[in-house]
């Protein structure tokens, strides 16, 4: 028996970047089954229609669009088709993302920009795009942001995720106040270390990196995908309607334990950098 009535987010439109893998798809299919619309969207195509037909194969209702976040004339499209099938668009999850793990004196531009591109510009112009035509609809929406613990304290060797991060967060609680009077809410989750394929090979690519990350955490095992979705799907209901602006913490205590996720990080040599950037480079 799950948590939550199976009508909570019952015919709510709900927009998820980077929908088609890990958290998002997680948060999807958790959404879908609590009776939400679903609007997918990645870059990948093959990865969306996948999911798609995953979830269509359990009963659930789910359209996809190939986007990429970081470009505005995409995300236009994007949200475009999604009220053309949908007629309207009732939540918006900002969850696409990229990171990797490097000292920051070895970050070119290029790198810099190949993560605040996705996560701080994606962001924000998916919620410009989004935003502007609720408040021209006078449309009441939620907008969910995937945030970081270390967007409020900072990380070593994450430092663009970090500051990229640390906007969204700004964002969040910025727009939390300046639109409210059009009924659009803002909120946020703050995940620890939860592993999902992809980002968390690029985060932990060795077994004793992995180990310090949960060895981190006071409950000493890493977050389960469902905890969050069911998180965040309680955030988007009307049953979380006073709940602006507010960022919850989903980590097992990490975060209190020492800030800064990957500052223990210090401890890996120049040899041992020099072969994660090429397992990093060669996207393993």
């Amino acid at each position: 028996m799950g948590l939550f009535a199976g009508d909570l987010l019952k015919e709510k439109v709900v927009l998820i970047t980077g929908g088609a893998t890990g958290l998002g798809r997680s948060m999807g299919e958790t959404f879908a089954k609590l009776g939400a619309r679903l609007a997918l969207c990645g870059r990948r195509e093959e990865r969306l229609k996948q999911t798609a037909e995953d979830f269509r194969g359990q009963g659930l209702e789910v359209w996809y669009k190939t986007c990429d976040v970081r470009d505005p004339a995409q995300i236009a499209e994007l949200v475009d088709a999604a009220e053309a099938h949908y007629g309207r668009i009732d939540v918006l999850v900002n969850n696409a993302a990229g990171n990797f793990i490097s000292p920051t004196e070895r970050l070119s531009p290029r790198a810099v920009d190949a993560v605040l591109n996705i996560v701080l510009h994606g962001t924000f112009y998916a919620t410009l795009e989004v935003g502007k035509r609720w408040i021209d609809q006078g449309h009441p929406g939620t907008m969910l942001n995937i945030v970081t613990t270390y967007a409020s304290t900072g990380s070593g060797y994450v430092v663009p995720s970090a500051a990229a991060k640390a906007g969204v967060l700004a964002l969040t609680r910025s727009l939390a106040v300046e639109w409210a009077p059009y009924g659009i809410r803002q909120v946020a989750v703050a995940p620890g270390p939860f592993p999902t394929e992809g980002a968390w090979s690029r985060l932990s690519p060795t077994p004793e990196l992995e180990q310090k990350l949960v060895d981190r955490v006071p409950l000493r095992r890493v977050g389960r995908p469902k905890e969050l979705a069911d998180l965040a799907a309680y955030l988007i209901s009307d049953h979380a309607s006073y709940i602006n602006g507010e960022v919850i913490t989903i980590d097992g205590g990490e975060w209190l334990q020492g800030a800064g996720q990957f500052n223990a990080l210090s401890e890996v040599t120049s040899e041992q950098w020099d072969k994660l950037a090429e397992l990093t480079r060669k996207g393993k």
